[in-house]
């Protein structure tokens, strides 16, 4: 059974509509035997589970302070075998690096690299086919703008993934 050390993988909160739209290319163009969570915004992929209490605390304080973030889909990311949709949006990056530095000593060096915003609506395919949708999706880029409403906490649970909480943003910060 796996238990509270699980690590940790804490994703942006978008609104419901975007959401939607995010979750709907997903289901379009990822590979239906992996695609096993919801389409999301990574912003640390492997915390440890043994900080549970401090890592939901600090994002607890930070819904109380932060207020929703607007962003917007602004370009693609080729991987080789996927494609994923860049977001901009500057006040996440600086929120994420607060957290960062408030949670370096867990880091892993994945989650120590730049934070490049994204959101994966492919992975895992043949090369043929990603450069494919690459260039269908540049012709016509998805025009997604939204707003990130809080801070999802999430157990990675070998697979699948175990909401823990979400951390609403205050609506009047």
């Amino acid at each position: 059974m796996t238990g509270e050390a699980d690590p940790l993988i804490v994703t942006a909160a978008f609104d419901h509509a975007t959401a939607t739209e995010f979750q709907t290319l997903r289901d379009r163009h990822f590979p239906p035997r992996i695609n096993i969570v919801p389409a999301h915004l990574t912003l640390f992929h492997s915390l440890p589970g043994a900080e549970l209490a401090a890592v939901t605390a600090r994002l607890a304080a930070m819904g109380h302070t932060e207020g929703e973030i607007a962003y917007r889909a602004d370009g693609l990311r080729f991987s080789g075998r996927g494609v994923a949709l860049s977001i901009a949006a500057p006040r996440l990056v600086l929120l994420r690096n607060t957290l960062a530095f408030d949670w370096r000593a867990w880091l892993t060096n994945q989650d120590q690299q730049p934070f490049r915003p994204h959101v994966t609506i492919q992975n895992k395919v043949d090369p043929v086919a990603a450069r494919a949708l690459h260039a269908r999706l540049d012709a016509a880029p998805p025009e997604i703008r939204g707003r990130i409403v809080g801070l999802d906490l999430w157990h990675y649970r070998g697979g699948p993934w175990e909401r823990v909480a979400r951390h609403a943003f205050a609506e009047d910060a």
